[in-house]
């Protein structure tokens, strides 16, 4: 990797240099950079923080400011498959709780944990907009409506067997 000059000893790879350098001293525009970055690797690490800090002027604490705040950023990577469960309230009523459970003990992971195998992640969303499918789910960009419990196995094998 190369070496991110002047980033306390570091290492990057190339393609985060680029996005860091691409915004080099235009501060407003760490939003537009964190995006890069997200779509980039799923994910902001605290290297990429790092070094997207040190290459626009911008604090650390300010960084995580952000990215905790915009529910788009994430921290953690995804698995390959991301499934989120929607726990606004139309889908909390018709129990989507007890789905979230379900999908926990069927990976043996928590809410914002990912499987050993990297193979799948699991999230707590606020409202995914199919507030009429309620209960509702989403598994990287597959919708399931009215989902029960009973389905989550089901659910969990067809994207094993991709």
């Amino acid at each position: 990797m190369p070496h991110c000059e002047g980033c306390s000893g570091n290492n990057y790879d190339e393609k985060l240099l680029q996005i860091a350098k691409k915004y080099e001293g235009n501060p407003k525009d760490i939003i537009e950079a964190l995006h890069e970055v997200q779509n980039l690797y799923g994910y902001i690490s605290d290297d990429a923080q790092k070094c997207l800090s040190k290459h626009l002027n911008v604090p650390m604490s300010e960084i995580y400011g952000i990215i905790t705040f915009y529910s788009r950023f994430k921290l953690k990577p995804k698995g390959k498959y991301n499934i989120q469960i929607c726990l606004g309230t139309a889908c909390y009523v018709k129990g989507s709780a007890k789905i979230m459970e379900a999908f926990e003990k069927e990976l043996n992971i928590k809410s914002g944990d990912i499987t050993e195998d990297g193979m799948f992640s699991l999230e707590e969303v606020r409202c995914i907009g199919a507030c009429g499918l309620a209960p509702a789910i989403v598994v990287n960009e597959d919708v399931y409506g009215k989902v029960t419990p009973d389905q989550v196995k089901e659910i969990i094998e067809k994207y094993k067997n991709m």
